[in-house]
């Protein structure tokens, strides 16, 4: 046998049927960044195609933090599945409860009350600010500024103590519920909420002059992982992403939910859709976010914070001592829950990330027949290797820190 079939035996492709082999070009290299590299912000693998240093193709592979939620969601009740959500996107506890609550609430038919609305909106613009500031410090951390991470850190743990003082819990809350909310503000956290948010605008202005203007801050982000406004709408990118090329789409003014409508904020969007405008959007939003926990906080009205459904909420507390009725209904409910009507529901919201929602479809039976979210990650990774192409592979963890993804979310 010839050397020359030896070679050709050597280098040819037999694929699994059904298995389609890229073809790369000979003149290119194919390099693994991950799943373990520190700054894909989870257990991300990107394989990167090369021609020297400039990108080709960058192509993501999930599927390594996968939890099946989805699927443990619909083995469990109504109320029981809550907790499930907070665990997907891990730094925006509040608004995935809040996704799934309303797409529950929309099955049952039911409303909260103006007051439970506008705890759900200041716990959602809180959850909203400290996500940014996650993401801000952990993408200057990934372009190698550590101080930015101990500013971020420092105001969100104002966040997080609110979090505690309300729920009990910092992280993960599981507050927001169909019908309404766990419980009312207790004394004392709107005051310290509003101490929060005066001190917050300095803060904010504090941390983006010291990014903004920094030259090498700017020669790593300007000019970086462009996209235009149709690739972001072909490719489903929603949020600060498609915000950053020109789109100026919010959920939150498009779709009002929990109130929304009621209170005055703007959009903010960028002109150049690369990784620089993707900061000042995020940054912008934070200042529209502390304006409208103001704005809910002096406005927040009296009355009750849950639907008055009997069959969807618990009693009080205080009726539990004296009505035989009202401990029959907390066991029920706690036990086996309630049961929707027949039917299908999609609310969506704006989480920090882009558009969210759960769609949810009900059998009558106490537990969701298919729970599937809609998930923001997702869909603005798959915009991973536009964002990439023509790119030095420098540029990478850039684009991925203003992607702002979560695994958690994304592995579902």
């Amino acid at each position: 046998m010839s050397t020359d079939s030896i070679a050709l035996q050597q280098t040819a492709v037999t694929p699994a049927p059904g298995v389609e082999v890229d073809r790369l070009d000979d003149t290119t290299m194919v390099v693994n960044m991950g799943p373990h590299h520190p700054s894909t912000h989870g257990v991300l693998r990107v394989v990167l195609e090369m021609d020297g240093e400039t990108i080709v193709r960058a192509t993501p592979h999930l599927g390594y933090v996968h939890t099946g939620i989805e699927k443990t969601i619909e083995y469990n009740n109504y109320l029981k599945a809550v907790p499930l959500t907070d665990r997907m996107d891990y730094v925006s506890a509040c608004i995935n409860n809040a996704a799934y609550a309303l797409s529950v609430e929309k099955l049952l038919g039911v409303e909260v009350p103006e007051r439970g609305q506008a705890l759900r909106v200041i716990l959602m613009e809180l959850q909203r600010i400290a996500s940014h500031l996650v993401w801000l410090g952990t993408h200057l951390l990934d372009l190698g500024s550590m101080t930015m991470y101990f500013y971020t850190f420092q105001q969100r743990e104002y966040i997080l103590d609110l979090m505690e003082m309300m729920a009990g819990a910092r992280l993960m809350p599981s507050w927001i519920v169909p019908g309404g909310l766990r419980g009312d503000a207790p004394d004392g956290w709107l005051t310290r909420v509003a101490q929060f948010i005066d001190q917050f605008p300095p803060a904010l202005e504090e941390m983006e002059n010291l990014v903004a203007a920094n030259p090498i801050f700017r020669e790593r982000t300007q000019g970086v992982g462009v996209i235009s406004p149709e690739d972001c709408l072909n490719l489903g990118v929603s949020g600060p992403g498609l915000r950053a090329s020109g789109v100026e789409h919010d959920t939150r003014k498009a779709l009002p939910y929990c109130g929304y409508q009621n209170y005055s904020f703007h959009v903010p969007v960028g002109e150049f859709g690369d990784v620089y405008d993707r900061f000042r959007v995020r940054m912008a939003e934070m200042y529209q976010s502390r304006e409208i926990v103001k704005q809910a906080v002096e406005t927040l009205p009296a009355g009750p914070i849950n639907c008055n459904d009997r069959k969807v909420v618990p009693p009080p507390r205080k009726e539990l001592d004296n009505s035989m009725e009202a401990v029959i209904h907390h066991f029920k409910l706690w036990t086996e829950g309630f049961h929707p009507p027949v039917g299908e529901a999609w609310v969506p919201l704006e989480s920090p990330k882009g558009e969210i929602g759960f769609y949810i479809v009900s059998d009558g039976s106490n537990r969701p027949w298919r729970a599937h979210l809609r998930p923001p990650c997702l869909m603005n990774l798959q915009a991973l290797s536009k964002l990439c192409e023509g790119r030095l592979i420098a540029d990478v963890v850039a684009v991925i820190g203003s992607i702002d993804i979560i695994l958690g979310e994304i592995d579902r």
